[in-house]
């Protein structure tokens, strides 16, 4: 996580922007937790890939589709989750961290897919007397936004909308509550596992009940916890077939992993001490090698991550980590080998081959510049991630081919939701580039879907591109 590389794991900061901007921008900044004042997303292949591997399967059995749903890692170190329109889930790495094994984890998921299933966000009392619906609204359609980071695209796009704010203002009612329960008991017997996490969850923070609700945790103050209502739910609980199934020994690892990478990069000093030398665990000298390089001792950090590769060659994510590491401390030719090698174990992962192609743009090298630029089109097949067009931008600069470093500018800021500077850039590209190539032709669409102006038009017209005003 910094201002020189892109990696798997980084903080962005919240940004609301429109339905054209849905999409994903990588950023830099600090670790989140080091930012009181401020809540950033974070964005980690691995761990996302561990929060669906939980989540899918409860979403298929509330009738959705997973790929349809997003999920985001809030980086929030106090206890909270989400389900908002536009089909969205959010969990704080807080709740993460609190939760003891994954079927509590789960638990806390089906009943969010609960809320998202009954279409709770929208028919909320407290949103509605509180005005927020629209807000609500207008955040279903942008929401895949609130993971642009950009330092200035955060500017530009969340404006004073006080997006996470409006989150802790979302409640919901007892009814509501008590619905979303029993609609994730359901969900998870439908996938053949045991609701006693839930249980388990909401009992540890019973004393909850009896706070303020200025003094309560977020999550339930919109989510307001009852002891008739545990009760209530572990009754039903303890009468299903599935009340004994365990998590699996992979489902355990997989889960102290992600939560040993949250503190790792996020409070490198605290996960000395809380995975000290003597825990020999995989996820513990995993936190270790990341908190050595989060604490700049890169060459100790390598060397655990060289060790742990000895026993797990094809991890992609050991590979990725230890070429982002190189990187940020100038070794771009040391961490191009680890960064083929992610890709190579995870050729699906966008964000692994923006790794290597800001690598490869990076070296003193047309031939791996110009592998860099196929490298950085093919994740945007996977997602069209913004800062891929800016590091694309980058490039086409470098081989002083500027039709397309403007229509690649052009195209960051048109996924940012900037409009006017989306027009701006694809006009100049449009003046630079071939009338009769892709690129004039694709500039020319960013211009007449990025509110143009009566003068835009005008100036379209007198050259053909299309029929006049």
């Amino acid at each position: 996580m910094s201002s020189r590389a892109f990696s798997s794991w980084r903080p962005l900061k919240a940004a609301i922007a429109g339905l054209a901007a849905a999409s994903l921008v990588l950023s830099a900044g600090l670790p989140a937790f080091a930012q009181e004042d401020r809540v950033s997303l974070l964005r980690d292949t691995e761990i996302e890939e561990i929060l669906h591997a939980e989540a899918d399967p409860l979403i298929a059995a509330a009738g959705l589709t997973p790929k349809d749903v997003t999920i985001l890692l809030v980086g929030d170190k106090s206890l909270n989750a989400f389900a908002t329109q536009g089909q969205v889930l959010g969990f704080n790495a807080g709740l993460i961290l609190e939760t003891e094994n994954p079927n509590q984890l789960k638990g806390v998921m089906a009943h969010e897919v609960g809320h998202l299933a009954g279409a709770h966000p929208l028919r909320s009392g407290d949103m509605q007397n509180a005005g927020l619906r629209p807000m609500l609204l207008t955040m279903g359609l942008g929401v895949l936004a609130l993971l642009a980071g950009a330092p200035d695209a955060g500017a530009m796009l969340i404006g004073n909308s006080g997006y996470f704010g409006t989150l802790g203002m979302l409640g919901y009612s007892r009814e509501q509550e008590g619905r979303a329960d029993q609609a994730a008991v359901g969900f998870l017997e439908k996938t053949g596992q045991s609701s006693k996490g839930l249980v388990e969850f909401f009992d540890k923070f019973r004393y909850q009940e009896v706070f303020q609700e200025a003094r309560r945790f977020p999550y339930f103050r919109s989510h307001p916890l009852s002891s008739d209502r545990i009760e209530m739910l572990r009754t039903r609980v303890e009468q299903q077939p599935h009340y004994n199934v365990v998590d699996t020994p992979a489902e355990i690892e997989a889960h102290e992993v992600m939560k040993a990478k949250i503190v790792a990069f996020t409070q490198p000093q605290v996960a000395l001490i809380k995975y000290a030398e003597t825990d020999k665990s995989y996820p513990a000298r995993y936190a270790r090698a990341i908190a050595y390089y989060r604490l700049k001792d890169v060459n100790r950090a390598v060397g655990m991550v060289d060790t742990l590769l000895t026993e797990q060659p094809e991890n992609a994510y050991l590979w990725e980590l230890k070429g982002q590491m190189l990187f940020e401390f100038a070794r771009a030719k040391e961490a191009e080998y680890p960064q083929r090698q992610s890709v190579k174990f995870k050729p699906d992962a966008p964000l692994l081959r923006i790794n290597l192609g800001q690598t490869l743009i990076n070296l003193d090298d047309p031939a791996k510049r110009d592998e860099g630029i196929e490298m950085l089109k093919r994740s945007l097949i996977h997602e069209d991630i913004p800062d891929a067009w800016r590091l694309l931008a980058q490039a086409y600069d470098a081989k002083g081919e500027e039709g397309l470093a403007r229509l690649s500018t052009a195209e960051y800021y048109y996924s940012l939701g900037g409009m006017n500077e989306a027009r701006g850039f694809a006009m100049r590209a449009r003046d630079l580039l071939d009338k009769n190539s892709v690129g004039w032709r694709r500039a020319t669409d960013i211009v007449l879907t990025a509110n143009p102006s009566r003068e835009d038009l005008q100036d379209l017209a007198k050259e053909g591109a299309i029929a006049r005003p």
